[in-house]
């Protein structure tokens, strides 16, 4: 049984919780999404698992999850690039955002550590995560979220809009 960890508004640690109870009750809890760009500065996207228990085949960012009770955030964000991406690089927290977002009968309330790293070669998917991957420069991504929204991830298009566009371009 996976656990998250719960936090307060401020990042506090507070408590563990059975993941999908967690995302059922809504209770806030810690996350993390991975930003890797390639030598061209394009972004590596993922089309998330068709598999997956919410936003399933919904392109986002190059991984993301949650650590373990007991894991540094940023030693969960290189175990889940291994095993979602087949590779790590050097990543570099760059941004911290709390969001909430209702799928039904999951809902997604997270304060979310944003990394960022560089990497240039091919990953090695693991299907059971990611259906595919493509690597897109930001003002390409950034017409298409535009023109189909649909297609992205919540969390995906809040740090596009509040951070990368700001900070990357």
């Amino acid at each position: 049984m996976e656990k998250v960890i719960l936090v307060d508004k401020n990042d506090n640690v507070i408590g563990e919780e059975e993941k999908m109870k967690a995302h059922i009750e809504a209770k806030l809890h810690r996350a993390f999404s991975v930003f890797v760009f390639n030598n061209k500065n394009q972004l590596m996207l993922q089309r998330r698992a068709l598999s997956k228990y919410h936003t399933p085949g919904l392109w986002t960012n190059t991984c993301c999850s949650h650590p373990r009770p007991g894991e540094d955030t940023l030693k969960a964000a290189h175990r889940r690039l291994q095993e979602e991406m087949g590779f790590d690089c050097d990543l570099t927290e760059v941004h911290v955002f709390t969001y909430k977002a209702d799928f039904g009968d999951l809902t997604e309330c997270e304060i979310d550590h944003v990394f960022m790293g560089k990497y240039s070669n091919k990953p090695v998917i693991n299907s059971e995560e990611v259906d595919s991957y493509k690597w897109i420069s930001l003002a390409q991504l950034e017409q298409d979220v535009k023109v189909n929204p649909d297609n992205y991830t919540p969390w995906f298009k809040i740090i596009l809009k509040e951070y990368l566009l700001n900070n990357v371009i």
